[in-house]
């Protein structure tokens, strides 16, 4: 494993896992666990640069050939990969297709950097979720075969009980909060080698369950504002992240203020 502060450039790839949401800034934007690693290494040596090639609702293909290509031709130090979740959560999925595909995006981003990291996503408790569950254990699965083979670490998130509390996700159920985000961020920081500066699976604090009555209102108004349009986007093969560029398509210096 090579030292943390060895590393002078990052580049991470993905979806919305990746760009940030919902770790929402002032601006209307999204900073995220890669923005908050970014930094953090950016703290280690003042030529440190990073880049963020992830747009929100990309498939497992579509990262391979728009983000891979570009991701391997910068030769950073450091790369993030992670995808391959929103194609199991699609009413149809070629399991081993997107392994295959995922293979092949490790095969070529590892020959291309000191250190290439694989995830294996966290995962919130719940039903919808659920009927998922075997899908995405089987990526999971193949992510520890492929980082085998490619030379890459794995941060095992999956594992992580903390990451499943539902008060780590945010009220669309499908990406994190800022804590959520922040304990990832610790999480990757020291499955470099980092020392880590808390315990990122602490459990939250125990809370009493709110009322029947306020979590079935809860579940209403999630079902109507987030899983109907998302099914909606699934069903008609459209994507959140259609026509959005990157977050941040040039590998360049860190320069940002803290957020909250």
């Amino acid at each position: 494993m090579h030292e943390i502060a060895e590393f002078r450039s990052l580049v991470a790839l993905g979806d919305s896992f990746t760009e940030g949401m919902s770790d929402a800034l002032p601006d209307g934007g999204y900073r995220g666990w890669a923005d908050l690693l970014a930094q953090r290494l950016g703290e280690q040596r003042s030529d440190f640069r990073y880049a963020n090639l992830a747009v929100r609702g990309k498939l497992m293909r579509q990262i391979a050939e728009d983000q891979v290509p570009v991701a391997a031709a910068m030769d950073a130090d450091l790369v993030t990969l992670v995808g391959g979740l929103n194609d199991v959560l699609r009413p149809r999925c070629d399991i081993d297709e997107i392994c295959g595909l995922l293979d092949q995006a490790a095969g070529r981003l590892a020959p291309n950097c000191r250190q290439l990291v694989l995830m294996r996503s966290p995962g919130r408790q719940g039903p919808v979720l659920d009927r998922y569950r075997g899908r995405m254990e089987a990526l999971f699965a193949a992510i520890d075969e492929i980082a085998e083979r490619h030379g890459a670490l794995v941060v095992d998130l999956y594992a992580a009980k903390s990451l499943g509390d539902p008060r780590m996700w945010a009220d669309d159920r499908l990406h994190l909060t800022t804590e959520g985000h922040r304990r990832i961020a610790e999480a990757v920081w020291e499955r470099l080698g980092g020392e880590a500066a808390f315990d990122w699976d602490e459990p939250l604090p125990a809370t009493a369950p709110g009322r029947w009555y306020a979590r079935r209102a809860a579940d209403a108004r999630f079902a109507r504002q987030y899983l109907l349009p998302w099914i909606g986007r699934r069903l008609t093969g459209r994507s959140s992240g259609d026509g959005r560029p990157a977050k941040r398509p040039d590998l360049a210096p860190v320069a940002w203020e803290k957020g909250p």
